[in-house]
C-alpha cells in the first residue's frame, strides 16, 4: 500500500497517465480511507513529496529554457540586426552576446567591468547593447542620452557615454548628462536637444517592444547564441560563450 501510495503521489505531481487514476469511481469510505493513508505515508515519509516537487521543478525550468530558445528563434533579426543598436568587441565574431541593459541597474554596472573584460579578452566575440530603461525617469532620460549621442557622434562616443552613465551616481539630470557630453567631446546641446525627438524614442520603442515580446522583466539580461541569461550569470559570461563555440562545433 505504502508504495502504490508513493507512486500515485509522484504520479499525480509528474501528471504521469501511467500512474493516474479516477478518484471518482471509489466510494466515500474509500476516499476516506485514501487520504488517510496518504496523509500518514507523507507524514511518515515527507522526502516522497520533496522529490516530486524537485522533479517537477526541473521539468518547468527545462521548459523554461525551451520556451527562452524558441522566441530568441523567432526574434533573430529584431535581436541580432536590428540596425540601430551599438555593436562593438568583434563585428564578425563567432559568438554575439547581447545585453539589455538599464543604467540605473546595479547590477548592470557591477557587472559592466566583466563585459568588458570579456571583450578585451575574447576577440571573437561581438557584443550587442539595447537601451532597456525599466527603473523610472532618470533610467530613461540616461537611455535617450547614449542613443543620441551614438546618432550625433558614432560608437566610440557611445561607448564612452555608456561607461560614464555606469558610474554616474546621481541623479541623470540635464546638467550632469551636458557634463558627459562635454567630457566625451560631443556637442551639449545637440545631444541634449535630439534626446526627445522621434529618432531616439523610435529606438527605445523598439527594444521596449522586443524586451515586452521576449518577456524580460529585469536587466541585465543576455542572449548568447540561442541561450537567454535572465540575470547576472552566476558563473559569468565566459562559459556560456565557450558552450556555444561547441554547439557550433
Amino acid at each position: 500500500m505504502k508504495r502504490l501510495i508513493a507512486a500515485l503521489l509522484l504520479g499525480s505531481t509528474l501528471a504521469s497517465p501511467a500512474l493516474s487514476f479516477d478518484i471518482s469511481s471509489m466510494t466515500e469510505d474509500e476516499k476516506e480511507a485514501f487520504g488517510t493513508a496518504v496523509r500518514d505515508y507523507l507524514m511518515a515519509n515527507p522526502e516522497v513529496l520533496v522529490e516530486s516537487i524537485n522533479v517537477l521543478e526541473s521539468r518547468r525550468q527545462e521548459q523554461s529554457v525551451e520556451n527562452d530558445r524558441l522566441l530568441v528563434a523567432s526574434n533573430r533579426d529584431a535581436i541580432f540586426d536590428d540596425g540601430h543598436s551599438w555593436v562593438g568587441g568583434n563585428p564578425k565574431g563567432d559568438v554575439t552576446v547581447v545585453e539589455f541593459l538599464d543604467y540605473r541597474c546595479g547590477y548592470c554596472r557591477r557587472f559592466n567591468d566583466q563585459v568588458h573584460a570579456l571583450i578585451e579578452k575574447d576577440p571573437n566575440v561581438r557584443l550587442i547593447l539595447k537601451e532597456y530603461p525599466i527603473l523610472g525617469e532618470d533610467s530613461d532620460m540616461s537611455a535617450r542620452f547614449a542613443v543620441a549621442v551614438k546618432q550625433i557622434a558614432g560608437d566610440e562616443a557611445y561607448m564612452k557615454a555608456h561607461d560614464a552613465l555606469i558610474e554616474l551616481r546621481g541623479p541623470a539630470s540635464l546638467d550632469a548628462l551636458g557634463k558627459i557630453a562635454e567630457d566625451i567631446g560631443v556637442d551639449r546641446d545637440e545631444v541634449i536637444n535630439l534626446m526627445n525627438t522621434e529618432s531616439v524614442t523610435a529606438v527605445l520603442r523598439a527594444n521596449r517592444q522586443l524586451g515586452e515580446t521576449m518577456a524580460i522583466m529585469g536587466t541585465p539580461t543576455f542572449i548568447i547564441g540561442d541561450e537567454m541569461l535572465r540575470g547576472v550569470p552566476q558563473d559569468g559570461l565566459e562559459s556560456y560563450v565557450q558552450a556555444e563555440r561547441e554547439k557550433q562545433g
